[in-house]
């Protein structure tokens, strides 16, 4: 045992992380795929099958990346010795463990159920809390904020079922994307710019980046709180508008020929993309499914997927170059995307093959990840550092 957790799998957050999630991507929309198709039935402990797969997207999916990101990134934020070992095995064991009994029938009871599902995020906080306080890494004390509003927003589509708090749990998820996209998407571009020789340089904009994170918080606000559509329409808008406006100066058209800039491009733009089909929704206009739909497979699944690649090469030791394959994947994603949230807006009767058809690009794009840098997460670094 004491060999096991001596090697590289269990030295730093995002290899387990990453591996557990990229794994549960392909299973868990398999699974609702095969569902929708008529192949399968769903064990769970939700009334409703569209809150169980929201909530497993959710709080199964992109909070195993999330706790991956922030267990890596929070050992560089503060100079501290990373969450590895006993610990992170712990953690990550408790994250398995929902996402078996969230999929699976064992007749466990439901309160042992809810206190294991809950226990993963304030557990994920604290472990990340400790170093940030010790080391006062104030800037970074935002992401404890949203861990919080996520660990409510869990407590009541948990207990109440409610879909208004998937909503909310989702906002909070793009608020981490906006939060992060803002900081590494222009740092990223301008430390690549300047390796091909071109004269560029970062633009600080604090009141914009504060500006597209409360706006997200506004517009979390009509769905905790059921406000009116015309609320809806005003906030979305502006948070659209504050997010593009942002992106001026992210220097974008000038990365079209590097995979792993532009896939963390365009999720982002699928955030604007996403508020803009929201303030829509305010009007009566688009359907919040396929919104939702733009935010997940689009904005999160675009983000998520550049970004394991890109910490998986760099914290492995490897260059920061993807192959064909790699690439695929992101272009698969956005076909995904496409056919999922515009193709039933115009022919509606399609939405069952439209389904099935994403739900296999989806799997498709997490399956290359893992045939292609799974065994990365494995394997000691090349160059000799610490793993």
């Amino acid at each position: 045992m004491q060999k096991l957790f001596n090697g590289p799998f269990w030295s730093r957050g995002f290899r387990p992380f990453f591996f557990g999630g990229a794994i549960y991507a392909v299973l868990s929309i398999l699974t609702w795929g095969m569902f929708y198709a008529g192949i399968l039935e769903i064990s769970s402990p939700f009334d409703s099958l569209v809150v169980w797969h929201a909530y497993e997207m959710i709080f199964g999916f992109a909070m195993a990346i999330v706790a991956g990101f922030l267990l890596t990134a929070v050992a560089n934020w503060t100079g501290s010795s990373p969450v590895r070992r006993t610990h992170l095995f712990v953690l990550f064991l408790l994250w398995v463990s929902g996402r078996i009994f969230m999929n699976l029938s064992l007749g466990v009871p439901t309160w042992f159920i809810m206190f294991v599902e809950l226990a993963f995020i304030p557990l994920l906080a604290i472990s990340i809390a400790v170093p940030m306080f010790r080391m006062k890494n104030k800037r970074n004390f935002i992401f404890l904020l949203l861990l919080t509003l996520l660990f409510i927003a869990k407590g009541f589509v948990f207990i109440y079922e409610s879909k208004s708090f998937i909503y909310v749990a989702l906002i909070m998820i793009l608020a981490m994307v906006s939060l992060i996209g803002g900081r590494i998407i222009p740092a990223f571009t301008v430390a690549s710019l300047r390796r091909q020789g071109k004269e560029v340089f970062q633009v600080a904009q604090p009141k914009k980046d504060l500006l597209s994170f409360v706006s997200l918080l506004l517009v979390a606000g009509y769905f905790a709180f059921e406000l009116s559509h015309t609320y809806l329409f005003v906030v979305s808008l502006f948070s659209a508008i504050i997010h593009l406006w942002r992106m001026k100066y992210y220097q974008t058209k000038q990365i079209l020929n590097d995979s792993l800039l532009w896939i963390l491009h365009l999720g982002y733009l699928w955030l604007v993309v996403g508020l803009f089909l929201l303030s829509s929704v305010g009007l009566g206009y688009v359907e919040l499914s396929a919104v939702t739909h733009a935010f997940t497979v689009g904005c999160i699944g675009s983000m998520i997927l550049g970004m394991i690649c890109r910490v998986t090469l760099g914290h492995t030791g490897r260059d920061l170059q993807v192959s064909g394959l790699t690439t695929c994947s992101f272009y698969l994603l956005q076909i995904a995307v496409l056919i999922r949230v515009f193709i039933p807006m115009v022919m509606p009767e399609l939405l069952l093959e439209c389904i099935l058809v994403s739900a296999l690009l989806w799997c498709a794009c997490f399956v290359l990840y893992l045939y292609k840098y799974g065994v990365f997460l494995f394997q000691n670094r090349p160059d000799l550092q610490e793993n």
